[in-house]
Formats: structure tokens, sequence, C-alpha cells
């Protein structure tokens, strides 16, 4: 039945010459070719279980119900003696409790990814083991490159309907090859359009591949995990078994290896592993290979004699001479009790010390990955690879930067090699120094310190982009905007920070004292970061002019070398003459009438003579005009 995808994850003692030397020839045997896988799904690609919010096609399984492996594991336990008690010397517990070294770090690394991102799930590894051995017998018995993907793609039968699911082709034959039918892909039998969906690229080589057993594995583990299930909970775990291939027969199987693995497996090279026989099809149609390379011999029903039986009609052979007959040899009688299995001693507890593998500077500009990432060698006391630990790396110090997915504490496996590489790294906004941190899960061993750093983004070149020169009255802003545009060899430079200063001469190391000032900082310093398409443009009103005139320039500089100027010229607002006053006229003096004795005399115009009229204040001065009688 077709789970409810509609989840959300909830996220989550030797000296120094031999270990110098062991850690140089780790290095040595990196390959560049050779992509160390990643943990936490640090390819990158998308968060884990983001594939969550469709349903897988396929009828409700992730197989399309394709066949598998019926083969159950052998009666005695994983660390039980190579042989049976009266059978031949054939590969029984031990070589079926061996899981190739890739095949197996693959499995570990998924149930430690998922583990942190979704706890609640509960993967076990060992049921990643259960289902890889039945759908394809751990990846053909490990055969995969030095990046885990195999040899040659795994392809299941046609899904035309005819003993399992008709599904009609989905992928154009990308994965599969098919472009009439689906076939089910890769060491995890993922069908195409399942594989669209929940698809991983869990080895950060950039492809989400399922011939490739770390991006197959991952995948795997989150499909088992949906629908919020807890694999801890029998219920869960049948239920999760069942969404990969519908059959009691398939969860039977699975269940049967899965207990196996639990009590106990081991690591062997690539390409050694036990192929399976017997498949639930009963034929080897589609991709399949025939699985067996050693066939199991048939089972004798009886212990065979010791020595040959005598002739018929034979009843007194010939006397030896004496002295040179061999005594019968007595079988040593098999203990009754299985022997005691020698003490394990885990991956982590032969580790003696772990060190910084060679990988260069750890350098990266702001907002960008770093072209390299931590890896630490785990060494045992005489200088050799230890394989299987769990490392720790944790970012330490004042920084941004983060491991993919946004973590600060990430955990990785270490190869047959003995190398685990952190996944990838990512620059925050903020520069600076700090440090990347290895240690030992669960040991107390001395940790290994990787230094890293992180520095602005450059431009080498910084070019102006319109207008070069503008001009303002003093106390009004410049109404023209200024633009530049910065690259990096040729490219452009995004997010790239820039200083503008506003300096009176090109050659000043310092801003001017005076002049214009932007408005965002009412100072003559900013800093601006360029745009996605590496441009950096103030606008129109962004400077203003000041209160004193003269010539000055916007000197705007890069990390990098790149430098530009924009003159700037302030000018006085233009003066407006004052008018001269019109002169007010000096008012004319009256004449001065005739016969008058004094300047205040006015003649009387009256012709009637008046009686009280006189010229002179003093009456016996005055004439009369009027006769006496």
């Amino acid at each position: 039945m077709a789970p409810d995808m509609g989840r959300r994850l909830r996220r989550g003692a030797t000296s120094g010459a031999v270990v110098a030397a062991a850690v140089a020839a780790l290095a040595a045997s990196q390959a560049p070719e050779a992509i160390q896988p990643t943990t936490d799904n640090a390819g990158g690609d998308r968060a884990v279980g983001a594939g969550e919010t469709a349903p897988p096609s396929g009828g409700g399984s992730a197989t399309g119900d394709s066949p598998y492996y019926t083969a159950l594991p052998p009666l005695n336990k994983p660390g039980g003696p190579a042989v049976s008690i009266n059978l031949p010397p054939v590969v029984t517990g031990p070589a079926e409790a061996g899981i190739p070294a890739s095949v197996l770090s693959a499995y570990k690394r998924a149930e430690l990814s998922i583990r942190s991102t979704d706890p609640a799930c509960n993967l076990p590894w060992q049921l990643l083991a259960g289902i890889g051995k039945v759908e394809s017998g751990q990846a053909r018995g490990g055969r995969v490159d030095g990046n885990g993907t195999t040899t040659s793609p795994i392809l299941g039968p046609a899904l035309n309907g005819v003993g399992f699911a008709n599904i009609s082709d989905t992928d154009g034959g990308a994965y599969d090859g098919d472009r009439v039918h689906d076939r089910a892909v890769g060491p995890m039998q993922f069908i195409p359009s399942t594989w669209a969906t929940w698809g991983q690229d869990a080895n950060g080589d950039g492809k989400k591949d399922p011939n490739n057993i770390y991006d197959a594995a991952q995948a795997a583990g989150l499909y088992l995990c949906a629908n919020d299930r807890n694999l801890a909970l029998r219920a869960d775990l049948d239920r999760a078994i069942l969404s990969y291939n519908r059959s009691t027969e398939y969860l039977n199987t699975v269940l049967s290896w899965f207990e196996y693995y639990k009590r106990g497996t081991h690591q062997i090279p690539d390409g050694t592993g036990v192929l399976p026989v017997d498949r639930s099809d009963d034929r080897r149609p589609g991709g399949f290979p025939s699985p067996t390379t050693v066939p199991f011999p048939s089972v004798p029903t009886s212990p065979s004699p010791t020595s040959p039986a005598p002739k018929p009609g034979t009843q007194n052979p010939t006397p030896t001479k004496p002295g040179t007959t061999k005594p019968p040899t007595v079988p040593t009688k098999p203990p009754t009790t299985d022997p005691t299995p020698p003490a394990t001693t885990s991956p982590a507890e032969k580790v003696a010390v772990l060190s910084v593998a060679a990988n260069g500077q750890l350098t990266a500009t702001t907002g960008s990955d770093f072209a390299k990432t931590p890896r630490a060698a785990a060494l045992d006391a005489s200088g050799k690879p230890v394989p299987g630990v769990s490392v720790r790396f944790e970012i330490v110090g004042a920084t941004d930067t983060r491991f993919a997915g946004g973590r600060a504490v990430v955990t990785a496996t270490t190869t047959a090699s003995g190398v685990a590489s952190a996944p990838a790294l990512r620059a925050g906004e903020k520069t600076g120094t700090f440090k990347i941190r290895a240690t030992v899960v669960g040991r107390t061993l001395d940790a290994a310190d990787f230094a890293a750093s992180v520095t602005e983004r450059q431009a080498d070149t910084l070019v102006p982009v319109g207008a070069t020169s503008l001009s303002a009255v003093t106390g009004t802003a410049f109404d023209q905007q200024v633009q530049a545009k910065a690259t990096l060899k040729g490219a452009l430079a995004p997010g790239v920070l820039v200083t503008a200063q506003i300096v009176t001469a090109k050659t000043d190391k310092e801003a001017s004292a005076e002049g214009p000032t932007f408005k965002s900082t009412s100072s003559r310093t900013a800093t601006f970061r360029t745009a996605v398409d590496g441009t950096l443009t103030l606008a129109a009103g962004d400077l203003l002019a000041g209160d004193k005139a003269g010539a000055y320039y916007l000197r705007l500089t890069t990390p990098g070398g790149g430098t530009v100027f924009v003159e700037l010229k302030v000018t006085e607002p233009a003066t407006t003459p004052t008018p001269t006053p019109t002169p007010t006229p000096t008012p004319k003096p009256e004449p001065e009438p005739s016969g008058s004795s004094t300047p205040e005399a006015s003649p009387s115009p009256s012709t009637s003579p008046s009686p009280s009229s006189s010229t002179s204040t003093d009456p016996s001065a005055s004439t009369s005009t009027t006769p006496k009688a």
C-alpha cells in the first residue's frame, strides 16, 4: 500500500615518523578522480526528505514488486566456524556475514545521516544491508568502483505486467535503457519513477545515480523512514519493508537477513562478496546476470568411510609386514558446544592517532563554497589505516561558515584507506579565521585541527557606467546617478564589497574633511555591495553637495584591486546684483508774494476790506483801507 508522503522529517602509541609516513601515503593514495563520499546528504542537491511531498509510483512500492533473491541466511551464527560438521568446505556463515567495504560504508553512512536529521525513525544500517542482500546481493558482491558506482548497471526485468507490475516507461530509458517499460535499477532496485522522487546525491559528485551504492542507500533509508515511521516498532518496520516490495515472502526474507546481520558481520574487500542464488521468479531475464560464481556442492547423506571396503569374496586380505601397519585414525570428537567467539574490537578502539590528511589550505570568499574540505586519517599503533571509524567534524570559532545543510557538526566514516572526508563547506558573510576540529566518536584521542579562513569576495576590475563627472550647487544633492560594474578575471563579480570615499585628490589616502557627503551615512565614507549582475548603483540624491564649493572625487575601490573615480564639482549658487535705489526729488519752495514784509505773510486775495485784516501786528503802523467818515 502506498504510504502517505506528507511527512516532514524532524530534524540531524606510535612514533611521529611512522605516523607522518603513513599519513603521507594515505594522502597520496587518494586519486584526484576518486570522489570521497559525504554524509548528511552533503551533495547539496536538496534537503534531506525534500522528496517526500509525492507518493511513490509503481503501485505503491519502490521496486514495482520486481523479483528478488530468496536465499536465506545460514543457520550457524555469523561468528561461527567456516564449515559445518560432516560437510565439505563450502561458503557458509562467515562469508555470508561479510559485506563489501564500500557497500558496508554506504549503509553506515546512510544510517548516520538519517539519524542526525530524523532520529525518531531509528533506521538501522542492518536493515539496508538486508534489503541490499535480497535486491542485488550487496551490489553483486561489491563490484563497484572507487566512487561506489557499480561496474555495470544492475537492471531488473521489464515491468510489463507478466508476474509483476505493469509500468510503462517514465524516464525515456535514461536510467534503465528501456523506452517501453520501466525496470528496477541499481543495487537497491529503484524503479525510475520512484528514483525521480527519492534520488539522492550522497557521494557529492553532482549526480543522483541509482547505480551508485552511496546514493541508493541514502535514498532507500529516506524511503523506509517515510510516513513518520519508527523502525524500532515492529509494525512500522513491517510496513516499511512491504512498501519496498508488497510480498509476505519478501518481508520474511528481508527480516531474516536483518536479524542475521544484527548478530554480527564483518567487512570484506570490494568484489569478493558471496553472490546469492534462487530468485523469486526462478529465472534470469532482463539485466540480472547469473549470480552464482561458486556452485553449492551436493551434500553427502552419510560420512565417507576412512578406508576402502573389502572386495566381495575376499575374507582374508593379504597381511602386511610386521611394523608397517598404520594404526587406525581415530576421528576427533567434535566439541559439543560452540567455541567461544574471539573478543571483537570496534574500529574506534583500534585507532591510535587521528591526523590531518594533506588537503591544502581551507579558504573561501564570503558566500561561496570552499574548494577543499577537511580530511582526517585514522591510524592504528603501527601506522596502518583503520576503516569504519566514525569521525566527528565540528566548526569552532566565530564564523557563520557551515557544512552542507546548515550544520556546524557532522559525522563521516573512514573508508578502506582510513580517511574520513567531511562534507562540503560553505562560507557565510563573516570574514576571518576559524578551526574545524576532527575527533573520533567515542574516544578521547587528541583532535585533528584544520585552519580555515574566509575573505571578502574580490573584483580585479571596476569600470564606470555612464557619467564620470557630476555637478551640484552647495546645499543641494547631486541629481545624477553613479554606476560602476565589477568583474573578476573577466567574469561578473556579484556581492563584492565596495568602499566609497570623497577625496580632494586621486592620490589622497584618507577621505576629505569637507565637501560632499553620503546621504546614508552623513559622512564621506560608505560601503556598498554589487548586485547579482556585478553592478553598483548610487541613485540620484544619494550624494549631497555640502556647503563648501570646490572640486572633489568619488573614489570606489574593491578587494582585489578594482578602482574607479567620478569627478564631483560643487559650485556656489549664482548671485543677483543689488539694484541702485532711485533718489527722492527735493520739493521746490513756493515763490514769495511781493509787498510782503515777512515770508510767513500771505496776501489776502479777498477784495472785500476786512476790519480785522492787517499786514502788521502793530496797530499804529497799519493803514486802513476804509476811508474815514
